[in-house]
C-alpha cells in the first residue's frame, strides 16, 4: 500500500496541528514551542518558516527553519525530506540544533553541500528537574535584572556567548539582534544575576518558557569567581524562580565535555534524560 508524502511550509491555519506535535514532547521542544505559542506560524513574526512533513494528508513531523534549523519529532523519512528542502533553499541558518538522532541524520545528509561546519557538538546531554534542590541553598543575592540594568548585564552576556559559541554576538550587525534578545528576556522577567559592587558575578536566563516546561540557558560565572560553588547556588536560585513561577519542569542542555558543569547541575538536582546535537557554522 503506497503512502503519499509531501513537505511544505505550514499555513497559519495549521497552528493547532503544529502545537499538538510540539506539545507531545514538551521538554525537548520547549524552545520552538515557546516561540510558536507567542508568534503563531506567520514567518515574519516567528522569525522563520515552519516546515511540515505530511503522510496521507496528515501532519506528522516539523522542522523550524530560522536562525537555527531544528528538526521536531522528525522520523527518518521526514528528516530526508527536510534535508532535500534545505539543500534546495541553501543554508540560511547559523546552526543546526535538535535531538541527537534526527540532528545527526540531518547533518549527515546536508554536510556534502553545507559543510564544513565551524564546530560539531555531537552529544549535549539534556537535563531536567521538577524539584527544588534539597542539598544546595539558593544564593539570596541572585535576582531578576531590571530594565535599567541593561548596560550592567550586557558585558557578561557577551562574555558568556563568546566563550560558549566561539564567536562574539556583536559581530555582523553590531550586536543589534543579540541586544534585542537580551532586552526581551529582561522585559519578560527571565534574566537573573548576582551583582556585587556593580559587577556581574553570576548570571543565567530562562530562555524558553511554556506552561509545561522551561529551558535555562546562558549560565555563566565571572572567571575570577569560579571554583567557589556560585554556579550551584546561583542555579538553585534561578531554579526556584523557574519552578515556582513559570513551569513545573525546568531543563537545560550542556556540552558532554563540560564535566564540571554537568556535575554541578546534578548536585542541584538535574538528571540526564536525552541528548541534543549542535552544528555551528
Amino acid at each position: 500500500m503506497l503512502t503519499q508524502t509531501t513537505t511544505r511550509v505550514l499555513d497559519p491555519s495549521e497552528l493547532g496541528a503544529a502545537l499538538a506535535i510540539l506539545e507531545s514532547e514538551p521538554v525537548t521542544n520547549a524552545f520552538v514551542t515557546s516561540r510558536v505559542q507567542v508568534a503563531g506560524l506567520d514567518p515574519w513574526r516567528l522569525g522563520g518558516e515552519m516546515w511540515g512533513w505530511y503522510a496521507d494528508g496528515r501532519l506528522c513531523s516539523l522542522c523550524y527553519s530560522g536562525a537555527n534549523l531544528v528538526p521536531i519529532c522528525a522520523t527518518p523519512e521526514a528528516v530526508r525530506a527536510f534535508a532535500d528542502r534545505a539543500r534546495r533553499t541553501g543554508r540560511r541558518c547559523s546552526s543546526i540544533v535538535g535531538p541527537v538522532e534526527s540532528a545527526t541524520q540531518l547533518w549527515r545528509l546536508l554536510e556534502p553541500s553545507w559543510g564544513p561546519a565551524r564546530e560539531v557538538r555531537s552529544n549535549q546531554p539534556l537535563m531536567v528537574t521538577e524539584e527544588l534542590p534539597h542539598a544546595i541553598e539558593p544564593d539570596p543575592y541572585v535576582r531578576r535584572i531590571r530594565k535599567d540594568e541593561m548596560e550592567v548585564i550586557m558585558p557578561a552576556c557577551v562574555a558568556m556567548f563568546t566563550e560558549e559559541v566561539g564567536i562574539s554576538p556583536m559581530a555582523g550587525d553590531g550586536g543589534l539582534l543579540y541586544q534585542a534578545r537580551v532586552a526581551e528576556l529582561i522585559g519578560a522577567g527571565r534574566s537573573f544575576a548576582r551583582i556585587d559592587d556593580g559587577k556581574v558575578v553570576f548570571k543565567a536566563e530562562i530562555g524558553a518558557a511554556t506552561t509545561q516546561a522551561c529551558q535555562i540557558q546562558g549560565v555563566w560565572v565571572a572567571p575570577e569567581f569560579r571554583g567557589r560553588g556560585l554556579s550551584e547556588t546561583g542555579m538553585a536560585a534561578v531554579l526556584r524562580y523557574a519552578l515556582d513561577e513559570i513551569a513545573p519542569v525546568a531543563s537545560l542542555y550542556v556540552n558532554d565535555y563540560n564535566t564540571a558543569a554537568r556535575a554541578a547541575y546534578r548536585r542541584v538536582g538535574f538528571r540526564e534524560v536525552g541528548a541534543f546535537m549542535s552544528v555551528l557554522f
